[in-house]
């Protein structure tokens, strides 16, 4: 990658934006020039990057003449306004929302999983859902390998996939809590649920989810859809997965549960396969497979967990295993960070196979 390009980030001053900076300078990403830009409340704002202090601009009056690349993740409303107007004065916009992901004519790109589809854009590119994205991943190898004829997945978002009023939502919860505890002893010298109820109705206009998530898990991301009430996170990995994978035949059921961690998500995810394939045969597939790391030494307690995942590039997959219930059954479990893989480092990937052409 010789050929140094113009870069624009929408969304800077946001979670992804901020690890989007980061990454870019990680990867020695070749930047001719870099822009930032947010909403009217973050304008003027400097950010730093490289060494230098970067003006943030407006969306609503900012330019993309000139920008080669333009890294999109503030929103499926803003990208509906201002991705195609930017794909119109010559970037090539890489879109993080749910804005175009499902629109046939705009590539949902996976670099492990269907590089090749980031060729046929014409001017957008749509970053998966990061969920979609870790299990994807995964599994890509193993199609390859035997085939997939079933995929049932749960999953076990952080909080930080809601942004960073949900990180602070956590924080001043485990804080509340934490303050009633008696040193030394597990008992707690109130009613929790009442406690962690004043402590959210105390900090509403900076809380996110529709209860406490300290000591809490919420099976509830996104508005629910039709008449069997699938949430649109859970739609979310179903129709991407075969968009990705170019398979529709694949069939997808997907539970997806808000969890009181920080960083990095997890997911149990059962495959049946078409054809057998043994779960050491599996492991040894995925030990070399790109962009997976394999952690799966069960009786040694290795395995993926989120506190090791965050801050960190790889999809980990663990605890791999026969289901004897099903024909040709697997389970999975896979972690990776939100952040990072599941959206920033994806991003930047895609734009690194522009660059190859």
């Amino acid at each position: 990658m010789n050929k140094k390009v113009h870069v624009g980030i929408v969304g800077a001053t946001g979670a992804v934006g901020a690890t989007l900076l980061t990454i870019l300078k990680e990867r020695r990403f070749p930047i001719a020039s870099l822009r930032c830009i947010a909403s009217a409340r973050s304008q003027g704002k400097r950010i730093m990057f490289d060494g230098r202090e970067i003006e943030v601009e407006d969306l609503a009056s900012a330019s993309f003449k000139g920008i080669d690349i333009a890294f999109f993740s503030a929103g499926a409303e803003r990208s509906k306004v201002y991705a195609p107007k930017a794909a119109g004065e010559g970037a090539v916009v890489i879109d993080n929302s749910s804005a175009f992901r499902m629109d046939p004519a705009v590539p949902l790109v996976v670099p492990e999983v269907n590089p090749h589809a980031a060729y046929a854009h014409k001017g957008i590119i749509a970053n998966p859902n990061c969920s979609t994205i870790q299990m994807v991943v995964a599994l890509k190898p193993l199609y390859d390998a035997a085939g997939i004829v079933r995929i049932v997945v749960s999953s076990y978002q952080s909080v930080s996939g809601a942004g960073a009023k949900a990180v602070y939502q956590l924080e001043q919860e485990i804080k509340g809590l934490a303050a009633h505890f008696h040193e030394g002893a597990w008992q707690i010298d109130t009613d929790i649920e009442e406690l962690l109820g004043k402590i959210y109705e105390a900090n509403k206009s900076e809380t996110v989810f529709p209860y406490p998530i300290c000591s809490n898990l919420i099976p509830h991301i996104g508005s629910f859809q039709g008449e069997d009430d699938y949430t649109q996170e859970e739609l979310k990995m179903v129709y991407e997965t075969k968009k990705i994978m170019e398979d529709d035949s694949i069939q997808v059921s997907a539970t997806c549960v808000r969890v009181p961690v920080f960083w990095a998500h997890s997911e149990t995810v059962n495959i049946q396969t078409r054809k057998p394939l043994a779960a050491d045969r599996a492991r040894a597939i995925l030990a070399q497979a790109p962009g997976v790391e394999l952690v799966d030494t069960p009786k040694d307690r290795v395995y993926p967990l989120p506190l090791f995942a965050g801050g960190r590039d790889p999809v980990y997959v663990g605890r791999i295993r026969r289901d004897p219930s099903i024909q040709n059954g697997l389970n999975l479990w896979v972690v990776a960070d939100n952040l990072r893989k599941g959206a920033a480092l994806n991003a930047i990937q895609i734009a690194e196979l522009l660059l190859k052409r």
